[in-house]
C-alpha cells in the first residue's frame, strides 16, 4: 500500500523526533518538517526541518522555522508544518509554538497526536484554528504514540514508564548461588545496556542487587560525539537502610534516591543523595520485594517528574512489577552459557510467552516485549 505525501512527510518528522531520545525528557520528542505545497495531495518541496534537541532548548517548530532560508520565508503562507505533536500553547521554558506558527503565517498544520498535557490539551489546535490556520490531526497517530509512549504514560496514567531489563543464562539463571554476581552477556549487549541507561532518566535496583553486585548504574560504555551523555538518577530500594555506605551507589558521583520504609527515621541527605520514606505494605498485590509500596513509589517518582525508569534488578523486584502488571517494556537477554545453580530469572506472564520480537546482539539473544497498552492490540 502506497503512503500519501502527508504520511511520508510525517514519517520523516518522526525520524527527526527520535534524535531527541535521552535528551529532552520530561518533554516529549517532537519533530517538524515544513513543506511548500499546493494542497493536501501535493508532494511539495521541503523548506526546512527541525526537532526538539535538548530539554530547555527550542522546540521542534522553532528550530524548523529558524532553518527556513530567507528567500523561502514568503512561501510559509502556502506551506504545511508537519509536526508529530500538537504545538504547545503556553509559556514554559520557551515561548508557545502555536503563537510562533501564527506569527509566521504558516498555511496549514498537520499533526500525529493531541498533547495530553493539561497545559496544552487542545488549546494549541484551538489557537491555530482561531487564527485561520487549517489543522489536520491523526496522521500516523499510532506511530506517534509509540514514539512518545513514555510521555503519554506519564501524562495519562500519572506514573513513569517502566522498562524491565535482565540477562539470564540459557537455562534461566540471572546470578550464581546466594546471589553471587556473574558475567552473563557479552560486550555488545553490555554496550547496548549502557546506551539504554543514557536514554532513560532513572535506573532502579533492589537492595539485594545493590549489595551483591555493587553496581555503579552509570553510563560508561556509550558515548555521543555530538552531545553530552546524561547520567541517570540512581534509585535503590533499601527498606531498613542496611546497605553499607562503601557501595558505589553512595559515592556521590551522580544523583541517587534511596527509598526506605516510613517506620525508619530518614537520614540526612548527602551530596547527590536523597532519602525518601514510603509506606510499608504487606499485601501481595501492593508490596515489592523490599516491603515498600510500588504504587506509592511510582506516585512519588511522578511528582519528581521522572518520566521513565529502567529496572535492572533483581528477581524479586522484577517479579513484583510483573505480578502487578506495572510494566511497559521487557528487555530480556538470553546467553548461550549454562550454569548448575543460582538465582532463577523472573517468570514472564503467560499471555506474552509467544508474543515478542527478537534479535541477536553479539552472541546473546534479546527478547523484546511491549505491553499491550502501547501496541494498539486489544488489552
Amino acid at each position: 500500500m502506497n503512503s500519501s505525501p502527508a504520511e511520508n512527510h510525517m514519517r520523516r518528522a518522526l525520524e527527526l523526533a527520535e534524535r531527541g531520545r535521552g535528551h529532552v525528557s520530561p518533554n516529549p520528542m517532537v519533530g517538524c518538517v515544513i513543506v511548500h505545497d499546493l494542497g493536501p495531495d501535493a508532494t511539495g518541496r521541503v523548506l526546512a526541518e527541525g526537532w526538539h534537541e535538548q530539554y530547555g532548548g527550542p522546540h521542534a517548530e522553532v528550530n524548523a522555522i529558524r532553518a527556513v532560508a530567507p528567500a523561502d520565508e514568503a512561501l510559509l503562507p502556502q506551506s504545511t508544518a508537519y509536526v508529530t505533536l500538537e504545538p504547545c500553547s503556553h509559556w514554559g521554558k520557551t515561548p508557545p509554538c502555536a503563537k510562533l506558527l501564527i506569527e509566521r503565517q504558516i498555511g496549514r498544520v498537520v499533526c500525529c497526536n493531541d498533547d495530553p498535557n493539561p497545559l496544552v490539551s487542545g488549546r494549541g489546535f484551538q489557537m491555530l484554528r482561531e487564527a485561520g490556520i487549517q489543522v489536520e490531526t491523526g496522521v500516523l497517530a499510532p506511530e506517534g504514540r509509540l514514539l512518545n509512549a513514555r510521555f503519554f504514560t506519564f501524562m495519562e496514567q500519572k506514573r513513569p514508564y517502566i522498562i524491565l531489563k535482565w540477562a539470564e543464562t540459557a537455562n534461566g539463571f540471572i546470578s550464581g548461588p546466594a546471589g553471587a554476581p556473574m558475567a552473563i552477556t557479552g560486550p555488545e549487549a553490555n554496550a547496548l545496556v549502557h546506551r539504554w541507561r543514557a536514554e532513560e532518566p532513572a535506573i532502579l535496583v533492589g537492595s539485594g542487587t545493590a549489595r551483591h553486585d555493587n553496581p555503579r548504574l552509570n553510563v560508561r560504555l556509550y558515548h555521543d560525539a555530538k552531545r553530552l551523555v546524561r547520567q541517570p538518577l540512581r534509585i535503590v530500594l533499601d527498606r531498613m537502610l542496611t546497605l553499607p555506605r562503601h557501595l558505589h551507589l553512595f559515592d556521590g558521583s551522580q544523583p541517587t534516591l534511596v527509598y526506605h520504609t516510613n517506620t525508619m527515621p530518614s537520614p540526612p541527605d548527602g551530596t547527590n543523595l536523597t532519602f525518601a520514606p514510603l509506606p510499608e505494605e504487606s499485601t501481595e498485590n501492593t508490596a515489592c520485594s523490599s516491603g515498600l509500596s510500588i504504587q506509592a513509589m511510582l506516585h512519588d517518582l511522578h511528582g519528581r517528574s521522572i518520566q521513565s525508569v529502567l529496572v535492572e534488578g533483581g528477581n524479586r523486584v522484577h517479579s513484583s512489577f510483573l505480578n502487578q502488571g506495572l510494566w511497559d517494556e521487557i528487555r530480556q537477554f538470553k546467553s548461550t552459557q549454562l550454569v548448575n545453580t543460582g538465582t532463577t530469572a523472573p517468570l514472564l506472564p503467560n499471555h506474552i510467552q509467544s508474543d515478542y520480537s527478537t534479535n541477536w546482539v553479539g552472541n546473546d539473544q534479546l527478547y523484546y516485549y511491549l505491553s499491550r497498552l502501547h501496541d494498539n492490540r486489544p488489552v
